[in-house]
């Protein structure tokens, strides 16, 4: 079947809009995601749909879905899964395209690496000069970052010119923590956190009753609390703090830089069957990806 450059654009920005959100897409949603027109998108669906390759879904919630001889026209497999390899644009996920295939180019160059980069997606989102992030990959949890350098509408390919590749650990965050854990209890003084501090050279401690996570107390909140003019014979329990971000210990150690990021932390307690047993801390991620 002989489609035309915009017909698989918007077949392209169907099927990837139908697999992130699970329901049918108006056509709106294509037109400003590939900055079309609504009304020419509307009048190449009634083409696409002539052909077999959309199906209509009518009623107030309705719009278009893709059908399978559309995954046929574009040689895309229905039922791998192939759609969830992000990319990035300044740390922000770019919504409606995921990277297909990447194909180096350039591997032999000692200065240059290039890459192309095969969306399921529109490559009209993107602009020449670009920095990118795409990955982690599935498979071998692989890290792209690189400057878009050309485009081909065409194909829905990017040209980029990489500046890093780093392959992710595959290893849960257990092998990785600082265990086992070093703890107070609440009714320890901010004095006893400062020689525990000192002794292990530590910023930081989880506070731990009867086996339980009951908060965690930092030289900040230490220097909090001095401020305010509390004494050191002060209780932890008074200025720790209690909401604790927490993970468990079987998931993997990449997972966890976006809590780092989210909650604006320097460090996590490591939880297994709902006891704390470690502790990862920025210098922990630092030592692993320096590059990050």
């Amino acid at each position: 079947m002989d489609l035309s450059l915009i017909q698989k654009d918007i077949l392209i920005t169907l099927i990837t809009l139908y697999h992130q959100q699970s329901h049918s897409i108006k056509g709106e949603e294509i037109a400003d995601m590939i900055q079309r027109n609504p009304g020419t998108v509307r009048n190449q669906m009634q083409s696409l749909k002539a052909v077999g390759l959309v199906d209509g879904v009518p009623g107030p919630k309705g719009g278009y879905i893709p059908t399978e001889l559309a995954y046929k026209e574009l040689n895309l497999n229905a039922a791998e899964g192939d759609y969830d390899v992000r990319i990035s644009r300044n740390g922000e996920e770019v919504r409606g395209a995921n990277v297909k295939e990447v194909d180096f180019t350039t591997l032999c160059h000692p200065d240059v690496c290039h890459a192309v980069i095969k969306l399921v997606g529109s490559a009209k989102l993107f602009e020449i000069g670009d920095q990118i992030t795409i990955g982690p990959t599935p498979v071998n949890k692989l890290l792209i970052r690189g400057e878009i350098f050309g485009k081909d509408e065409a194909k829905q390919a990017l040209l980029i010119s990489t500046s890093e590749m780093i392959s992710l650990p595959k290893k849960s965050i257990k092998h990785y923590m600082s265990s086992p854990l070093i703890s107070l209890t609440s009714a320890n003084t901010l004095k006893d956190a400062l020689s525990l501090f000192n002794r292990d050279h530590i910023h930081g401690v989880a506070v731990v009753d009867a086996g339980k996570l009951s908060g965690i107390i930092t030289m900040s909140d230490i220097a909090k609390a001095v401020e305010k003019g509390l004494p050191l014979s002060t209780k932890v329990s008074a200025c720790m703090t209690t909401d604790v971000v927490e993970a468990p210990s079987h998931i993997k150690l990449f997972e966890v830089i976006r809590q780092f990021k989210e909650h604006k932390i320097g460090r996590l307690i490591v939880m297994e069957d709902g006891k704390p047993v470690g502790i990862i801390t920025q210098s922990d991620i630092i030592r692993v990806f320096p590059a990050l």
